[in-house]
């Protein structure tokens, strides 16, 4: 099987249309993790991205262990916090909060995290995150104390996701915030892609089949899906293998 890394990045290669379901560690239990797996084997899901911004230690490790029982699909960690590091994943999203200004979300929180990852097999993944506007306050604005990016400004979105590329980023994501009252702009993902020569990440407020396939017939390479699920897992039925 191909590693993770290789997975997400030759995505942007085949036009591939890649599709992560995002696991966060604070509201999913133990029990539950085998029903829920196996509804993500069946559906056209390629990635399972797990973490969230606020996750108890030890948490996280819990639950990779327990997702790896049931699919063979790469498990990526998406971490809000050094204490979500777990060699048991198969790789790393190593975000950047490039939106923001918060030297800690910029580059603290990785030179605190590089002594753990080291002590893993991690495919280390170096990703700009740039959050965007939807309506209403995310935790990871709350948590990393960063405003979004107006979603009415769209040259400085793409500028921010291009300077990304610049300073050695492998993937750009593109996200509305879990919970978001509404996903990234088509119009925005399409300039944002055509700026890049990297794979685009977007993620947030994707809540229909009709969104999701807009997200992709934009540009994006992989889209991510988190609160769609948690709300309704019958969400699985329309997205099928």
């Amino acid at each position: 099987m191909k590693n993770a890394t290789q997975v997400i990045l030759e995505s942007i290669k085949s036009d591939a249309k890649s599709l992560a379901v995002l696991i966060d560690p604070d509201k999913m239990s133990i029990e539950h993790v085998e029903g829920f797996i196996n509804m993500v084997n069946t559906s056209i899901a390629t990635h399972i991205f797990v973490g969230g911004s606020e996750v108890g230690e030890g948490v996280t490790e819990a639950l990779v262990i327990e997702i790896k029982k049931y699919t063979k699909l790469p498990v990526i960690l998406f971490p809000g916090d050094v204490i979500q590091i777990t060699d048991k994943a198969d790789g790393i999203l190593f975000l950047s909060l490039i939106s923001g200004r918060n030297p800690e979300y910029l580059i603290g929180k990785h030179v605190e995290a590089v002594s753990k990852l080291k002590q893993t097999n991690l495919k280390v993944m170096p990703c700009g995150y740039i959050l965007i506007e939807n309506g209403k306050e995310t935790s990871v604005e709350r948590v990393s104390q960063t405003k979004p990016l107006k979603r009415n400004d769209i040259q400085n979105i793409v500028d921010t996701a291009k300077a990304g590329e610049l300073l050695g980023m492998k993937l750009i994501y593109l996200e509305a915030g879990s919970g978001a009252t509404h996903p990234v702009e088509p119009e925005i993902i399409s300039k944002v892609k055509r700026e890049l020569n990297i794979t685009l990440i977007v993620g947030g407020g994707i809540r229909s089949k009709t969104e999701l396939e807009s997200a992709y017939k934009a540009g994006a390479n992989l889209v991510v899906i988190g609160t769609a699920f948690e709300e309704d897992e019958a969400f699985f039925d329309n997205l099928q293998k």
